[in-house]
């Protein structure tokens, strides 16, 4: 991938290959600016990559994640919640039923007539997880989804997101800078190198699926995969 400027151009991802599994969850790490969130862009079809291509799938939808919730402050959170079958023309009762289903089975039932500035940071930031799964994509693509919160809310959040996702059967991508946060939720850690962006370092973690990320950060075997990605990421 390829940006172009007046002031010429910028070669941000290079030989760049890997493959999502459905049902795996592949964190996403590298230097910064390397290119993480532009690999987002490509898979969403957001962008078209300049060489090479990108292989879906046939059917596969996909959900995006941003870094802050971006709830709209003026609706509801149920409303908020409803937003992507309102752009899609999916509206209907079958289908708003289903979405508020979700958010009452994660806990936000009792806040659905609520705006968001009544909420916390951790909690509107679940209300933009079920937002994103209102529509039904089987893949989920998460940029940096906890990097706007504070460290103790951030844990909490994580494992909440990861919880959902799991029992939503949901594939996911997660791009992060944090590497606690990838080793705690993936089962699979991709490491780029500086930009132009290419895989230097794939990495199958085989923590049980079913163990809450807080608790693998428990794991004696944590400390050693920290050491090895940061050592791969500084090369």
């Amino acid at each position: 991938m390829v940006y172009h400027t007046p002031q010429g151009e910028t070669a941000a991802l290079r030989d760049l290959s890997f493959s999502v599994q459905q049902g795996e969850f592949i964190a996403v790490i590298g230097p910064s600016g390397c290119g993480k969130t532009t690999i987002l862009s490509l898979a969403a079809g957001i962008l078209k990559p300049s060489a090479g291509k990108i292989s879906v799938r046939e059917g596969v939808t996909f959900g995006y994640m941003l870094q802050k919730d971006e709830l709209f402050p003026w609706r509801t959170i149920e409303k908020n919640i409803l937003l992507p079958l309102e752009i899609k023309k999916t509206n209907t009762a079958e289908n708003r039923k289903k979405a508020l289903d979700l958010a009452v089975k994660y806990g936000l039932g009792d806040f659905l007539k609520s705006y968001p500035d009544q909420l916390s940071g951790g909690m509107r930031q679940r209300a933009a997880l079920i937002r994103t799964l209102a529509s039904d994509p089987e893949m989920l693509l998460l940029d940096e989804p906890f990097s706007a919160l504070d460290y103790q809310t951030r844990l909490n959040v994580c494992d909440d997101v990861y919880r959902i996702i799991r029992s939503e059967n949901k594939t996911a991508l997660l791009i992060t800078h944090d590497i606690s946060e990838a080793i705690s939720v993936a089962d699979r850690v991709l490491v780029l190198s500086r930009r132009p962006a290419r895989v230097v370092g794939e990495h199958e973690l085989k923590f049980p699926r079913e163990q809450k990320p807080l608790h693998r950060r428990e794991e004696q075997s944590f400390s050693g995969w920290f050491e090895l990605l940061w050592r791969q990421l500084n090369v």
